[in-house]
């Protein structure tokens, strides 16, 4: 894993730094100030989760620690926004789980990547609960080449050899990984911006494997991602 990860210590760097060779995952490490707890808590959740706008933080009547969170947030939002990205914040109690197959879920909780037809990458950054985590691709094996898994996939396809393929594809299967036995998810920690390689026709890395973590009871995660 330390050969797929590159540290870097600004957001210019991070914006600055190329993929290259085994690095899809590049890192601005932060400790953040602030206490974002407190947002959380004065912040309305009526389902499982809400996309939050700037006006929602400003509204917010918070102490000095408080203040501090939410300036960084606005900056975060900002710095990406100016870099042309679009970045959204959101606070999640937990995502939507997939059971349209049950043995093969295709939600974010999976092992899976990133695909855009353009060149392009993913940004995300947790600041409060439980952080996504990554794993080296050589600890991950695409589940559609798991003969098993492609062998029940081909049961649910109705069409001919020719269209198999493109119905991995169109349906995102192709798109996750089951995890080799004994590897250790590496987890992304809190506070810190991350830009991990995605899947496009120009990249010239591998795409970066991810997952979301499964959230604890109770505790809400605050998610900076675009």
């Amino acid at each position: 894993m330390q050969n797929q990860v590159q540290l870097v210590s600004s957001f210019e760097a991070l914006i600055e730094c190329s993929f290259q060779g085994e690095v899809n995952a590049i890192c601005w490490k932060r400790d953040l100030s602030g206490d974002f707890s407190e947002l959380i808590n004065q912040l309305e959740l009526s389902e499982n989760m809400r996309e939050l706008e700037p006006e929602d933080l400003l509204a917010l009547d918070l102490s000095e620690a408080g203040k501090q969170a939410r300036a960084i947030l606005l900056q975060d939002l900002q710095r990406l926004k100016a870099h042309g990205a679009a970045p959204v914040l959101n606070l999640i109690q937990s995502y939507e789980r997939d059971h349209s197959f049950p043995f093969f879920p295709r939600d974010v909780y999976s092992f899976h990547v990133d695909r855009s037809p353009i060149p392009s990458e993913t940004f995300l950054c947790t600041y409060h609960g439980e952080a996504s985590e990554i794993i080296a691709n050589a600890e991950a094996k695409q589940k559609i080449l798991i003969p098993e898994i492609r062998a029940q996939l081909r049961e649910v396809f109705e069409g001919d050899d020719e269209g198999f393929d493109a119905f991995l594809s169109e349906n995102f299967f192709d798109l996750h990984y089951q995890v080799l036995e004994n590897t250790q998810a590496t987890s992304l920690g809190i506070g810190n911006l991350w830009k991990l390689a995605i899947e496009h026709p120009e990249s010239a890395v591998a795409p970066c494997v991810h997952r979301a973590p499964l959230e604890k009871v109770g505790e809400k995660r605050l998610l900076l991602i675009c």
